[in-house]
């Protein structure tokens, strides 16, 4: 994380400013004001050797702040860490892109992180330009996602929470393709989220589905139908302007006799979401 271990995170943070010439107080307060939207005030004394990877990763995002930068190039920045350090910086990560409105490329070969943080990707292969869109265009195109992550492909859907059903203990998001059920959210009605639908967790149903027990069911019409990998097929289904990806075997396919244009029900069984806004004690992932 390139910090400098002879010196405390408060002057790994200030040592850009320092380098600006800015006055002791005017350092002051821009640390302590990076400090807090990075929640480290407690770790300003400290040494790195005292940190853990997390901390390290959001110090240095703190210092680069500083320097005032036009844009902030993030290559890998969470390839190090485990899953719970990593969980515990994206959320800064997302901070810093709706706070700050400095531009940030993000480098990552793992899907969910872009998924998560990305408007916009651009895919390379061999050096060169695969693709580029906005995420949930490029989401969908699992021909173009690493061999090990294409089964988190699928569908990117930005919604935001219209209820909270406290009897239930689960909240109601509204989004274009529906309204889709959650786990309880620690967040006010209103506020934006964006959720995951990979398209191995879709199934299809040509009728209203009854007796299930998943509680996510969009309907839609079949829009494409590609081959996929082995006997898989991918079904993308309008739903209301937003396209849903459902990953079948073949012989689904034939014997629900599906074409393009019929309309059918996807059938979600996991939305995956961000837990950093979840009550305490759900998991990541709800079960549809």
């Amino acid at each position: 994380f390139s910090l400098y271990p002879h010196m405390s995170v408060y002057e790994n943070i200030a040592f850009p400013l320092r380098a600006m010439r800015k006055s002791k107080a005017e350092i002051d307060g821009e640390v302590r004001s990076v400090a807090k939207v990075l929640q480290i005030n407690d770790l300003l004394g400290k040494k790195p050797s005292a940190l853990s990877g997390g901390d390290m990763q959001r110090v240095a995002i703190g210092r680069a702040l500083l320097a005032s930068p036009k844009l902030l190039l993030m290559d890998e920045p969470l390839a190090s860490l485990d899953d719970a350090r990593k969980a515990e910086i994206l959320p800064y990560i997302e901070r810093l892109r709706d706070e700050t409105k400095i531009p940030i490329v993000y480098v990552s070969h793992s899907v969910s992180e872009v998924a998560r943080l990305a408007s916009d990707v651009v895919v390379l292969a061999q050096g060169k330009v695969a693709a580029c869109g906005p995420t949930g265009a490029i989401m969908q195109r699992l021909d173009l996602l690493p061999a090990e992550e294409r089964g988190e492909g699928g569908a990117v859907l930005d919604t935001a929470v219209l209820r909270h059903d406290n009897v239930f203990g689960m909240t109601v998001l509204g989004s274009v393709a529906g309204e889709i059920r959650v786990p309880l959210l620690a967040v006010p009605v209103g506020a934006p989220m964006r959720v995951r639908i990979r398209a191995r967790d879709v199934m299809i149903a040509t009728e209203q589905p009854t007796g299930l027990s998943a509680l996510n069911i969009l309907q839609g019409t079949i829009v494409t139908m590609a081959p996929g990998e082995g006997p898989a097929v991918e079904i993308g289904i309008d739903c209301h302007g937003a396209t849903v990806l459902a990953r079948i075997t073949e012989q689904s396919r034939q014997t629900l006799k599906l074409r393009l244009g019929r309309e059918v029900y996807a059938v979600v069984k996991t939305v995956s979401f961000d837990p950093a806004n979840m009550s305490a004690g759900l998991p990541l992932e709800a079960d549809g």
